[in-house]
């Protein structure tokens, strides 16, 4: 059996940290999936398109840009540039890019393709996860997930709560304090700036816990 686990990192640096941690501790490449805000344009210059996602989620012209912004080999080498409805521009590697815009097996599968939010659900997160995730990504975070076996899930969540992931229940309370009630890809992308400030908002205050 194998268990979905997913954080999200305000740092793309944290998460890819503690991706490179679960190849070492032997999650395959095929099972982990990044998706990360672009909006301050760090990882590239948005050329990419959602046909070059390929079956694995791997990204056709991604490799460059997998090997600017992640180093050379595993999963981040596949990085590849996309345009998500209510993201704007992330940059995205793995099985989860794959489902959102419904390639190879998400679609075979019957996945809620076409949304991150379905993308996520369809993971197996209640429907609350899903948008706290999906808003993280929208307002400048990275979202980390792999589906692990179950002998290797408790050394997997170590793995990503110690690479500074969000407490996402608590991200969420503060979102909805602020007006928020879920993620609504009809909303305004965040800019550069609003992006920027965002992270710095909860820099100094991420927490370690997660759903």
């Amino acid at each position: 059996m194998t268990k979905t686990l997913t954080r999200l990192y305000d740092d793309y640096a944290d998460a890819t940290a503690a991706l490179h941690d679960l190849e070492r501790l032997g999650v395959p490449h095929d099972s982990i999936s990044i998706v990360a805000n672009n909006a301050d344009g760090a990882h590239g210059d948005g050329t990419t398109t959602l046909g070059d996602v390929n079956d694995h989620g791997d990204v056709s012209r991604g490799v460059s840009t997998g090997a600017a912004v992640g180093g050379v080999g595993g999963l981040l080498a596949g990085l590849g540039l996309l345009a998500i409805p209510g993201l704007g521009p992330i940059v995205a590697a793995g099985w989860l890019a794959s489902t959102v815009v419904g390639a190879g097996i998400g679609a075979a599968g019957g996945a809620a393709t076409g949304t991150i939010v379905g993308a996520l659900k369809d993971a197996g997160h209640s429907d609350d996860e899903a948008h706290v995730y999906s808003e993280g990504v929208r307002r400048g975070g990275t979202l980390l997930s792999a589906r692990v076996d179950d002998a290797l899930a408790i050394d997997a969540e170590a793995v990503l709560d110690r690479n500074r992931s969000v407490d996402t229940k608590a991200r969420g309370a503060a979102y909805r304090q602020d007006g928020w009630n879920g993620f609504d890809e009809a909303a305004p992308l965040y800019t550069r700036d609003e992006v920027a400030t965002e992270r710095n908002r909860y820099r100094s205050t991420t927490d370690t816990t997660a759903y």
